[in-house]
């Protein structure tokens, strides 16, 4: 089949219409290109199909094996929508291509960066037992109700992982002065230098942080690395914010610490999702909880589409794709990001 404008595949399942597709977009692509969509699920195999031959941008979670990278020979760019790497696209052979495989990763942090500050400051500063005492009547006023309050101005704070994610919080940190060490095994010393934090060992970050920042995402290696032995090593009464991905840390241990006292925690993220409604940890004291909250708002979702919409715009230009987060192969294919 021949197309006199170039054919893009728009699957972006499990995002919506509402998130990724709004009349603007929907105008846009539709002048710009052959448009093929499908909302609800993954589009179906046969749908895939039928449009390889010719497809120049996938947009979504579309599985892409060397198989069909094979018949799809005009293939510029997969764009995943979502900010993670799924394990059904060949990341090597589509380097090896030179296929531009995208995340909107970037556009998701700064709503999460915001939500880890502020996570941060309601658990040193008791505003969610505050809320409760002062509902019972049982409050008490300036310095008597602050025992146990703490401050971020002039803390040690610590992030362990610096993606999108460590990248975008560190400058809100900034105003407070903070002493900012990072772990990242995946980068190096001098470069975490020039983003002004300082590199630090695991052990470190972990044994010397008031603030304890979980930011790393999930590969098959890291996994529970953060395990009980791990987790003890954690400052009596620090602020631990999981805000990335719950399957780093030992979840079961991690909340049964944060619920004995041995440090205040904030979890966003969980092993399973939704959470159960009968789960017995949601009863866990010491511990300050939502439900993913931290990226979806719709600033967000605008911001992906304008990353979305800015890197198709210089792909079918012939140009290097700028906003989105490209793809390292080994990174990618050992992400397990759900």
């Amino acid at each position: 089949m021949i197309h006199e404008k170039p054919l893009i595949l728009f699957d972006p399942f499990p995002r919506n219409e509402a998130m990724v597709f709004t009349p603007d977009v929907a105008d846009e692509l539709g002048r710009i290109s052959t448009l093929v969509t499908h909302f609800g699920s993954r589009a179906p195999d046969d749908l895939v199909e039928s449009v390889l031959a010719d497809v120049e941008i996938v947009v979504g979670q579309t599985a892409m094996g060397k198989d069909r990278l094979d018949r799809a020979p005009k293939l510029k760019a997969i764009l995943n929508v979502k900010a993670n790497w799924e394990p059904n696209v060949d990341y090597a052979e589509c380097q090896r291509r030179g296929i531009h495989v995208l995340s909107a990763a970037p556009a998701m942090a700064p709503a999460v960066a915001e939500y880890c500050l502020g996570q941060a400051i309601a658990l040193a500063r008791g505003l969610p037992a505050g809320d409760r005492l002062f509902r019972a009547g049982e409050e008490k006023y300036g310095i008597a109700g602050n025992g146990r309050a703490y401050s971020l101005y002039d803390a040690p704070v610590g992030l362990i992982g610096f993606g999108n994610l460590g990248r975008a919080l560190t400058p809100l940190l900034k105003p407070f002065g903070c002493r900012v060490t990072v772990h990242d095994p995946w980068l190096s010393d001098r470069y975490l230098e020039t983003q002004g934090v300082v590199p630090a060992s695991l052990d470190e970050v972990l044994g010397q942080s008031r603030f304890l920042f979980v930011l790393a995402g999930v590969t098959s290696e890291n996994e529970g690395f953060l395990d009980r032995a791990k987790l003890e090593t954690i400052p009596d009464d620090a602020c631990v914010i999981l805000g990335s991905r719950a399957e780093v840390v030992a979840f079961d241990a991690f909340l049964e610490l944060a619920g004995q006292g041995r440090f205040r925690a904030a979890v966003d993220v969980f092993p399973e999702e939704p959470v159960a409604p009968d789960a017995a940890f949601r009863d866990t004291p010491n511990v300050l909880f939502t439900a993913h909250l931290a990226g979806g708002l719709e600033a967000s979702y605008a911001r992906i589409r304008d990353v979305m919409m800015d890197d198709i715009r210089q792909i079918l230009a012939g140009m290097p794709p700028l906003r989105m987060q490209r793809a390292e192969p080994r990174q990618a294919a050992m992400a397990r990001s759900r």
